[in-house]
């Protein structure tokens, strides 16, 4: 899953529509948010019980594997998902085979019984929700014009929060039905693809280039020898380890650290404590980027953020209680959100070139996606070997200080 990785293609697309067409905002918010409730009630609540289920003993190290694998798989496949569309130029059959495609890929993960199979289907599940995700992430530059891209992402932003929520609100309600829990997920993309299809008409695009490999790899190197970008890229690399270490294991956490209310499920907390922190994620990214705006600082507000995570993170290796969880969920909601926030807005500012800056943006992206893929290793790692949950908290307390330092060193903005 690259939660935070669309496809930056182009800033503007020749023959975009001087307003935005009527109903797309809603049906972005909807699409994305189906898409997040896939991701999160799959990843965060139904896959981990069904690792259970299949390897308990060996669960965090199975949980690891598959996770590793297929964000890995899932990385490798979005620009070949992205490239579909572009060469087609066409985004809504894309959006509606995906969607439809999802109900048939959460069947399968749902009928399966070993580890291996169960890594085999969810690389099916992340290649039809590639397809989906990025054929949908480049409709705001296809079809959006330049004047409100603004409200197009908050739009398209909506769907992280609203679908975290529901993804472990239906999770939990299928911890003893997983297949059927894996089903209403597949239906609610479905449902999703089919609306946006039905409610947006898109004209036929000419295919973007295609870019070799060589070029790409030349790109990266290139916008890494910028100093403050370079920086930009290690600090949020180091917060977003350090996050996606501790959430890919929530549930686990709450099943073997936390000590849970007498008749609390962990797919209960998990309901709890997903929402809580959505809405002080929510409630952080707009706060801080109106403050940052109006204060003009914005290292200050992405150090601050950084090590208020940090400082989340450690408060449930101090306390394993349930009180202490709910503090950390929304200490780390509004230290993770605000980070985002303001980070987003920061690097727009020391983009190395002003002509190059969806390039530049696409390289950026890999600072969010590279630790998704690193942190189901690294987490089970520290589990198995380096001591339990609570050094686990520790590296992730430690990975977000390191992020917050590495902002210090960039000069372009205050």
């Amino acid at each position: 899953m690259a939660l935070s990785a669309p496809r930056h293609t182009r800033t503007a697309v020749p023959g975009a529509p001087d307003r935005t067409p009527r109903g797309l905002l809603p049906l972005l918010t909807l699409g994305n948010t189906a898409m997040f409730t896939l991701y999160i009630g799959v990843g965060g609540v139904l896959l981990p019980l069904q690792i259970e289920h299949i390897d308990r003993a060996d669960k965090v190290a199975m949980l690891g594997l598959v996770s590793g694998v297929s964000a890995v798989f899932a990385t490798l496949f979005n620009p070949v998902a992205g490239a579909l569309s572009d060469r087609s130029g066409r985004r809504n059959p894309w959006i509606l085979g995906g969607g439809l495609a999802a109900v048939g890929a959460m069947a399968l993960l749902g009928g399966v019984h070993t580890v291996l199979l169960v890594a085999l289907a969810w690389c099916v599940g992340q290649a039809v929700m590639n397809v989906f995700q990025a054929a949908l992430t480049s409709v705001v530059p296809d079809r959006v014009p330049l004047s409100v891209r603004g409200k197009a992402s908050a739009a398209v932003g909506l769907g992280m929060p609203l679908g975290s929520t529901l993804g472990a609100l239906i999770g939990s309600a299928f911890t003893h039905h997983l297949r059927t829990g894996y089903l209403v997920l597949g239906l609610f993309v479905a449902v999703a693809a089919l609306a946006f299809t039905a409610g947006t008409r898109e004209e036929r695009r000419p295919p973007a280039e295609a870019v070799p490999l060589k070029r790409q790899f030349a790109a990266f190197m290139s916008a890494l020898r910028s100093h403050d970008f370079k920086w930009a890229f290690i600090g949020r690399a180091l917060l977003v380890l350090g996050y996606f270490c501790v959430f890919g294991y929530q549930l686990y956490i709450l099943d073997d650290h936390i000590a849970l209310p007498t008749g609390m499920e962990p797919a209960d907390a998990v309901a709890i404590l997903t929402p809580l922190s959505a809405v002080a994620m929510a409630v952080a990214t707009v706060v801080g980027g109106l403050l940052s705006d109006r204060l003009d600082r914005r290292k200050l507000f992405v150090g601050v953020s950084a090590l208020v995570s940090a400082l989340s993170l450690l408060i449930p290796a101090v306390s394993p209680t349930w009180p202490a969880m709910l503090v950390f969920a929304g200490l780390n909601g509004l230290g993770f959100g605000c980070f985002l926030a303001v980070d987003n807005a920061l690097v727009t500012m020391i983009l190395p070139s002003d002509g190059d800056a969806a390039r530049d943006l696409g390289v950026l992206n890999m600072a969010t996606a590279g630790p998704q893929i690193l942190a189901p290793f690294v987490a089970s790692v520290i589990v198995s070997v380096c001591g339990g949950y609570t050094v686990l908290f520790l590296v992730g307390a430690a990975l977000s200080v390191f992020g917050a330092l590495a902002v210090r060193p960039i000069r372009g903005v205050r």
